[in-house]
């Protein structure tokens, strides 16, 4: 089969591994890919948000199924272009990808059919929106009601950060038009995790559950970034836990976008709070997450190719998932000062063997085939382990042998994991 993955970070780069396991893929396409990526799939420079470009060349080259990744294209339409143009997809329609491309969307439809969210108000007028956080409890989570690259939460300690935050939203347009809307909501307290799940508007298969560190330095300080690192399992997700949200939360999401005819097929993220009142639903992802999608995939151990065509034909329930019981950890290494200001163009270097994988995400090559890192994020290197403590170990020895001016990462990623007991 040829096979089309649109996006061109980590993600993507973990998705094409895997895929490429397949004895269906015969060829892999990514647009656009990037310099790492290059040596797994055939990058094309076309944008992922160029979706005309995308169809165009999906029909030249007679696609026979496309991957589209990132929130941005899902939201703009890129499977409902290519479904149109006769090319089957592993993605949420733009009616679908919504949950989302609107958190003001998400948060409604979870007050209208039960499901557990934080308490909240929305707000499309900066005056009202500052004038409810001069009473609102403290600290308070301030969003963007639009896609911002992971970016656009801020946790407000105090009023005068409240007002700062609705100002770069609201008035100085940070997140342009995604800011001009904000939801405003009670911040909830407890460990968070990440499940990715498998759904094809019917059936719900969660993936391994996971835990990100957002924050930018060591002990979660910092401002939030797309993500420094990953581990997987999430020792604080239990069996009962699962049980609990695929009753309360999984299910009733898929159901509930079923009934408001947006059906969902393709991978549903669902970001949760465990809160000593049970878990909530912090936010939805219409796509796999990044990084988490480099620990969990590595885990698969069934045909990724065909769990997505099953997805896209509705069969889920037919068709093995099955993962590894053991544990994998990701260990981001980006450009010093992101998610702000930072500098790229150096060269990437291996010093030795590694054990795990090295996903790229932040790299181009050279017409000499050298490696240069063009991205705040760079890149992640992942590993696992019959225990989380070896995975760990082993994904820092790894890192420790990929190197490059100007670059970061955070030394405790999976240490919040080992303190809980996993």
């Amino acid at each position: 089969m040829k096979i089309l993955v649109v996006g061109g970070g980590g993600r993507e780069h973990a998705i094409i591994k895997k895929l490429k396991e397949s004895p269906k893929a015969d060829v892999i396409y990514c647009l656009p890919g990037n310099g790492g990526i290059e040596s797994d799939a055939v990058c094309v420079p076309i944008k992922a948000t160029d979706i005309d470009g995308i169809v165009r060349f999906a029909v030249e080259k007679e696609i026979d199924f496309a991957v589209v990744a990132p929130d941005d294209p899902l939201v703009l339409g890129c499977v409902d272009r290519l479904n149109e143009a006769g090319i089957k997809c592993f993605g949420p329609t733009s009616r679908a990808a919504i949950i989302e491309g609107s958190k003001v969307f998400s948060k409604d439809l979870m007050k209208k059919y039960g499901i557990p969210t934080a308490k909240y108000e929305t707000f499309d007028s900066f005056e009202e929106a500052l004038e409810y956080t001069k009473t609102a409890p403290l600290p308070t989570v301030i969003k963007a009601d639009g896609l911002a690259l992971g970016k656009g939460v801020i946790i407000a300690e105090t009023r005068d950060e409240a007002e700062a935050a609705l100002s770069s939203m609201m008035i100085d347009g940070k997140f342009g038009k995604s800011g001009s809307r904000v939801v405003i909501e009670e911040y909830l307290t407890g460990p968070e995790v990440s499940v990715l799940s498998f759904t094809d508007g019917k059936t719900v298969v969660p993936m391994v559950s996971s835990m990100d560190h957002k924050r930018a330095h060591d002990g979660d300080e910092g401002l939030n970034t797309g993500g420094m690192g990953t581990v997987a399992p999430n020792p604080y997700y239990t069996e009962e836990t699962a049980r609990e949200c695929m009753e309360k939360i999984f299910l009733p999401t898929i159901k509930a976008m079923n009934a408001e005819g947006r059906e969902f097929r393709g991978c549903l993220y669902f970001g949760l709070m465990l809160t000593n009142a049970g878990p909530r639903v912090i936010e939805y992802n219409c796509r796999f997450g990044d990084p988490e999608t480099q620990v969990v995939l590595p885990l698969l151990k069934s045909d990724l190719l065909d769990i997505m065509l099953a997805v896209a034909d509705g069969r889920l329930s037919e068709t093995e998932v099955e993962f590894e019981s053991a544990y994998s950890c990701c260990v981001v290494k980006a450009s010093s000062g992101y998610p702000e200001k930072y500098e790229t163009g150096f060269e990437i270097h291996q010093n030795g063997e590694i054990s795990g994988e090295v996903f790229f995400a932040g790299a181009k090559k050279t017409e000499d085939g050298r490696l240069l890192t063009s991205g705040g994020r760079v890149l992640g290197v992942v590993a696992k382990g019959k225990t989380l403590k070896e995975a760990i170990e082993r994904a820092y020895a790894d890192a420790e042998k990929i190197t490059f001016e100007n670059e970061y990462m955070r030394r405790d990623i999976g240490a919040r994991a080992l303190s809980a007991g996993a």
